[in-house]
């Protein structure tokens, strides 16, 4: 019989697929030039037996058919880690054959001596009632034979009495002598003598209780001890966040009364190799609900079979695992745009998991809907979802491990009617004030001493100033900004990486508009890089509208009461940008986010692009 050799299978097909010389051929007039799918073979254009055939060129062939080998292999290969495994199981069938024949051996060597010793015990017990019974008697026999003696002693003493006072010639004399002889006499000769045998000469042997016996004998190769069993890898969707669905099997029809769970807790601070405290279950089937979990913890797990022989080795450990807690979206930290959201949650969990799954469904005017996407296999804790303009969406995650996915987050909804966004506290100079809802900014007029600011590498320290958290995409934004008409302020864009330790619009990584209240009048300023072209506003700006479209390198500024233009940049930005806001003298700034640009903004961009 022919072996198949899947590994020299898969070797010859790598040579055919690397060696693409093999399908190189010299073109002259009789070289085929195309293939035929269906007769599986080179051939001529036109040729008879080949006309109704579908035939392709060499090249899309030449591919046909490596994409063929190429599934040979995988299937191949597939076939081989089928074959490994069983192969292996075979290993563990072998193994476990031996340990079952050593301990079978092993068990029948100590009934067959526990049968030995049982047997030497009761034939020590029985020889020693026997040999009680043999002095019992030979002390009354012994007693019986005294009495005896004592009872003839006497009576051949008055025998002799009688004998001598029978000589006695003396009448009177003899009378007064043999009165009490003839008195002890009549008195012996009255009495009568028990001759039976008062000490029964048979022995009491107690009939043998052989039940156990038997029982142990025939305990003998009736029933082995079961063999180890085999715990099932775990099954995805078997778990919850306080529970496991733990299966194991036997590799033989081995007989089992119960079985018995074993699992303890596996943790970063106490590894497997520490002893920990370990809890168990009885349980008659070989599958079991374990309660009373962590979530996203890790137990380790084993089980032992249990006869009227004896108890089985145990099994090999398996770890099993609680799927997570549900996330925890962040709203703050969520941002959105026309076309785009970018969504932060916390993981919810102790220990890492091995990846978030984000859901979001189109919501109407009600707030329901089905889920409509799903984002699998996020590896960290946000995610940039591309979404549809002038939408609503209820946004959910999900936090997954081997044991399943959590239960859905409390969702979050977003927008893509405008830009979301808010102002990031870690940025902000240690004199700004942020409002709860993250909007509005406040400069005081109390100077903190220098001594009691706290600062860091992202927050500003020269200037006053705080930046915006936009989606990281190359979009349209647009959103506004309401200040005093005393305020100085600053208000633009700014690189992740701009100077902390400058003012904006200094450099060359930041684009404001900058108010300046003088003695005279208003000035406004567009800087970047330090420099502002000579442009004069003789209406002054309460509410500025700020549109950017980081694609096209556009940033503009305009007066949102009168929708009039006021400035400009036009820039290739190489890096996403920020938005950014200072106050260069005490008051305060409120963000308006969620707002559609306006149509003149887009409009004007579009002739400005």
């Amino acid at each position: 019989m022919e072996v198949f050799d899947a590994r020299s299978c898969l070797d010859v097909i790598a040579e055919l697929s690397e060696d693409e010389e093999a399908f190189v051929m010299v073109p002259n007039s009789h070289t085929p030039d195309v293939f035929c799918s269906t007769c599986r073979e080179l051939t001529h254009t036109g040729a008879a037996p080949h006309t109704q055939h579908t035939l392709l060129a060499l090249g899309p062939a030449t591919q046909l058919i490596k994409d063929e080998l190429t599934q040979s292999r995988s299937k191949l290969s597939e076939k081989i880690v089928e074959m490994e495994n069983f192969a292996s199981n075979l290993e563990e069938i072998f193994i476990t054959v031996e340990e079952n024949f050593g301990r079978q051996e092993q068990n029948l060597e100590q009934h067959y001596n526990e049968v030995l010793q049982t047997l030497s015990q009761r034939l020590e017990a029985s020889a020693a009632g026997l040999e009680e019974q043999k002095k019992r008697k030979l002390e009354l026999l012994y007693g019986e034979l005294l009495r005896c003696g004592r009872i003839l002693e006497e009576s051949k003493h008055l025998i002799e009495r009688a004998q001598e006072m029978h000589r006695h010639t003396h009448t009177h004399t003899f009378l007064q002598a043999v009165m009490p002889v003839i008195k002890r006499l009549e008195q012996v000769c009255g009495e009568e003598v028990d001759l039976k045998l008062a000490v029964p000469l048979g022995f009491d042997v107690p009939t043998p209780d052989r039940a156990d016996v038997r029982q142990m004998m025939d305990s003998i190769n009736l029933l082995p001890a079961p063999s180890a069993p085999v715990m099932n890898p775990q099954i995805c969707n078997s778990a919850t966040e306080t529970s496991l669905h733990v299966c194991w099997s036997l590799f033989s029809d081995d007989t089992v009364e119960f079985y018995e769970l074993h699992w303890r807790l596996i943790s970063d601070d106490c590894p497997m190799e520490t002893p920990q405290d370990v809890s168990q279950l009885k349980v008659k089937e070989t599958h079991c609900t374990v309660s009373d979990l962590l979530p996203n913890a890790q137990y380790e797990l084993w089980v032992t079979a249990t006869n009227t022989t004896g108890i089985s080795p145990a099994s090999e450990r398996a770890v099993y695992m609680t799927v997570p807690s549900p996330p925890v979206i962040r709203p703050r930290q969520c941002v959105s745009s026309l076309d785009a959201a970018l969504i932060r949650w916390d993981s919810g969990n102790t220990n890492p998991v091995e990846s978030y799954t984000l859901e979001f469904r189109e919501s109407d005017t009600e707030g329901s809907g089905t889920v409509t996407e799903s984002v699998v296999a996020i590896p960290s804790c946000e995610c940039l979802v591309q979404l549809q303009p002038w939408k609503h969406y209820s946004i959910s995650v999900r936090a997954v491990n081997i044991g399943g996915p959590s239960d859905r987050s409390q969702p979050v909804d977003i927008s893509t009617a405008g830009t979301f966004f808010h102002l990031l506290e870690d940025t902000a100079h240690p004199s700004l004030s942020l409002s709860a809802d993250g909007l509005t900014m406040f400069y005081l007029d109390e100077d903190l001493p220098i001594g009691h600011m706290t600062f860091s590498d992202s927050t500003f320290a020269r200037c006053v100033a705080v930046l915006g958290d936009l989606v990281p995409v190359r979009g349209q934004y647009y959103w506004e900004i309401e200040v005093n008409e005393d305020t100085e302020f600053r208000v633009g864009v700014a690189y992740e990486d701009t100077q902390r330790n400058s003012y904006l619009g200094g450099n060359n990584t930041s684009w404001c508009m900058r108010h300046i209240v003088t003695p005279s009048r208003h000035k406004y300023e567009f800087l970047h890089n330090g420099w502002t072209p000579d442009i004069r506003i003789t209406v002054q700006p309460l509410r500025i509208g700020v549109f950017l479209d980081s694609a096209a390198g556009i940033l503009s500024f305009y007066n949102a009461e009168l929708r009039q233009h006021l400035h400009t940049f036009s820039c290739h930005f190489l890096h996403h940008v920020h938005p950014c806001f200072a106050l260069d003298t005490p008051g305060a700034l409120r963000l308006h986010t969620g707002l559609a640009a306006p149509a003149h903004t887009r409009d004007r961009n579009k002739a400005h692009a």
